[in-house]
């Protein structure tokens, strides 16, 4: 039997990747090290954050899973950033460790057109028929499974070597085995490969932890989901675990608190006194780290200055005991581990039940797939996650959606997508990836959207919703009721444009209420800009639509009051897209564009490019440059030629 699709590896890419393809149609494959481990969370329990929440947002709006199951398995939820502007605030959910891989686990298995299967992938193969091109990968037990396309999402499996002091031994994540076999098979297939290294930090018993020595941090007080599919209703929860404080029940839903402790004097000293047997100074450990998420010896050698940095205790789950140390990344030795932790009051007397460590693995630098996420080297084969240097659930997920939905595509033998930078968080994160030298780890950043402001968190479903749902991921009802807020928010400003607040007639409501003077006869759009006015204030005065939806009020209040900069960003998208739709064709040789400089020329030719507007991203590629390439694809156009061979000087350009 041939396959449409298979997805290789069950994490969070591998989860997206195989219900997109699944959910299109396709004959679709699952194979996975360990069924047990599906949707695993081998590092924080933890979905969302700035820009990772925005792009949790998009895959829900896009078909995606990974919102809906954060929101039926979160032990609790928070909307962070809130005294920042809209373009950073974003949600943060703890899970529950356990039920987000079941759950998860549960919709693999009911998805039709979907198989699922338990082997270690070793080799994958490019056979070449009468009928096509197929793709056959073969396991450790020499089963063979035969695909037309086919997505690895291989984690840190690729060659993972563990790390935790003087001692080292293979493995993809703990408990788990390495893929050898498969990294080595990528080099003979001409695949180039780098090494990563990531980390995660103890996990604390919370029987052994004093919580009164800690700052409590209690979950959002107000409904808050990260789905926009997800209806507000009360899940059935176990009985309090005794082993954490009871801090009261929030009425919308039963949520556990986080807590914050902080290192001190002593702390850092016990680190600094032991640099020397730490894998990341010592030499053991050769790849390079996450620069925003560092290990804890990093942080005291790096910021010697700083007298204390927080940890944060976070519980994996309704009936663990198991406590994540957020903030304590590390690979020092057991002994050291144990000490540092002790040296915080609330963890005086605390137990590790795992240790952490630090974890080495081959990825294959991004600059070897296009923006749909195939493979330059092989079609139909696509990378997805960790592979492409990438760290991060959230990360792993939007590309695995992605390269599903291609892999799709590609079997009905239509167009792929390409989300584009001012379209969302995923067009960002895949943009970079492809036009950019990778060093580190990459991470989604707020800081890397320059149209962040129109990327928010809140409008997420009016961006993605339509691509979703012509991809047939997301139902007629729930398009229809995106697209009726859609409407919904021009008709409130106009409204609220021609609607006139007379001062004279207002004072007396506006001093009782302890709203802002008015002054002089104004519109209501025009007193709502203001920073102190909210659409409650025009509630209040009896001006607000009564039938206008919460979220479309939301909507209604940002584009007031951000006008100005939403406009100036809009201009600036309309002026990159004259690069963006400036398409580079593959046969395109830019050593024959004399006065191209010699960086510029090989950073061209390796990343390749697919727009002018990406060309224009690449580091080492300038203003001047581009002017060239513009030049000598018109000429080429100009001739009806697919290749120009006719040199271009710098002085015409």
């Amino acid at each position: 039997m041939v396959y449409d699709v298979i997805v290789v590896g069950g994490g969070h890419a591998g989860c997206e990747a195989s219900l997109a393809a699944a959910r299109m149609g396709c004959h679709t494959l699952l194979i996975t090290m360990d069924l047990n481990n599906v949707a695993l969370m081998p590092c924080n329990p933890s979905i969302g954050g700035p820009a990772k929440g925005h792009l949790v947002r998009e895959i829900d709006a896009l078909g995606g899973e990974m919102g809906k199951n954060t929101d039926e398995t979160f032990v609790q939820i928070r909307m962070l950033n809130t005294g920042k502007g809209p373009a950073v605030q974003a949600l943060r959910a703890q899970s529950d460790k356990k039920l987000y891989g079941l759950r998860m686990r549960n919709v693999l298995e009911k998805q039709s057109n979907l198989d699922i299967e338990q082997a270690l992938i070793e080799t994958l193969h490019v056979d070449e028929s009468e009928s096509g091109q197929i793709l056959r990968i073969i396991t450790d037990a020499n089963h063979v499974y035969k695909s037309k396309t086919v997505i690895l999402t291989t984690g840190t499996s690729l060659s993972g070597r563990i790390i935790i002091g003087e001692k080292s031994y293979a493995g993809g994540r703990s408990g788990e085995a390495a893929a050898y076999g498969l990294s080595e098979n990528l080099r003979q297939l001409g695949f180039t490969l780098g090494r990563l290294k990531t980390g995660t930090p103890p996990r604390l018993d919370a029987q052994t932890i004093d919580f009164s020595k800690t700052i409590v941090q209690p979950g959002s007080e107000v409904p808050l989901y990260f789905s926009f599919d997800s209806p507000s209703r009360d899940l059935c929860f176990p009985s309090p675990n005794p082993a954490y404080p009871q801090n009261g029940q929030i009425e919308w839903r039963k949520q556990m608190s986080c807590y914050l402790v902080n290192t001190n004097d002593r702390t850092h000293e016990i680190i600094r006194s032991n640099l020397h047997r730490a894998p990341l100074f010592n030499g053991t450990i050769k790849g390079t780290g996450p620069r925003y998420c560092p290990s804890i010896e990093d942080k005291i050698f790096k910021f010697a200055n700083k007298t204390s940095h927080p940890f944060f205790l976070e519980p994996e789950g309704w009936e663990t005991n198991e406590v994540y140390l957020q903030g304590a990344n590390t690979s020092l030795p057991e002994d050291v581990q144990l000490e540092m932790i002790r040296s915080i009051p609330a963890l005086e007397k605390t137990e590790i039940i795992r240790l952490g460590y630090a974890i080495e693995y081959d990825y294959a630098p991004p600059s070897q797939i296009s923006s749909t996420l195939e493979t330059k080297r092989i079609p139909g084969l696509f990378f997805a996650g960790q592979i492409n240097g990438t760290t991060g659930y959230e990360e792993a997920a939007g590309q695995g959606l992605i390269a599903g939905i291609n892999a799709a595509l590609k079997i009905k033998g239509k167009s792929p997508i390409i989300i584009q930078r001012d379209q969302g968080y995923l067009g960002v994160m895949i943009d970079d990836l492809v036009t950019k030298e990778l060093t580190e780890p990459y991470r989604l950043l707020t800081s890397r959207a320059e149209y962040r402001l129109l990327l928010r968190h809140d409008n997420a479903d009016l961006r993605m919703t339509p691509i979703g749902y012509e991809l047939g991921l997301i139902g007629k009802e729930r398009y229809e009721a995106v697209e009726a807020k859609r409407h919904s928010i021009p008709v409130e400003l106009e409204r609220l444009s021609k609607t006139v607040l007379v001062a004279e007639k207002l004072s007396d409501s506006i001093e009782n209420h302890r709203l802002p003077a008015l002054g002089r006869n104004t519109t209501a759009l025009e007193y709502l800009r203001r920073p102190e006015v909210s659409y409650q204030s025009l509630d209040t005065l009896g001006f607000a639509n009564p039938n206008l939806i919460p979220d479309c009020i939301e909507q209604v209040e940002i584009e007031t009051k951000y006008k100005g900069y939403i406009e100036r960003q809009e201009t600036a998208i309309q002026r990159m897209q004259k690069l963006e739709q400036r398409r580079i064709p593959d046969w395109f040789e830019y050593e024959e564009i004399t006065g191209l400089r010699y960086e510029a020329c090989y950073k061209l030719q390796r990343f390749k490019p697919q727009t002018l507007g990406q060309a224009s991203r690449i580091d080492g590629v300038t203003p001047a440059d581009i002017a060239l390439i513009m030049v000598h694809l018109e000429r080429a156009r100009g001739k009806g030629k697919q290749v120009q061979s006719e040199k271009v000087s710098s002085d015409r350009a």
